[in-house]
């Protein structure tokens, strides 16, 4: 399966995105997750905000099934078990 991964612009973030990122990606090597780019179809999209406003812009971006926003690291478990689901 295939993540595409998008970053809000980090102006307010309350937590640090890149960590929260590696972790998910650690925790679930059977996904491949890359930075999301026009022109590429993702199975999903993992947008991850760094704040609860979650403002980042998605709508270029091609997705099959789902598009899973964070915007708090206590949501990681959470987005983990999302994205195993659909493994």
């Amino acid at each position: 399966m295939k993540c595409g991964v998008k970053f809000c612009g980090g102006c307010n973030p309350h937590y640090q995105r890149g960590d929260a990122y590696r972790r998910i990606a650690s925790d679930i090597p059977e996904i491949v997750f890359e930075h999301a780019e026009e022109g590429v179809e993702y199975d999903v999209l993992l947008v991850i905000g760094g704040c609860t406003a979650c403002c980042a812009g998605y709508d270029q971006y091609t997705v099959k099934d789902d598009v899973i926003k964070m915007w708090s690291e206590d949501q990681i478990n959470d987005i983990e078990s999302k994205l195993s689901s659909k493994l």
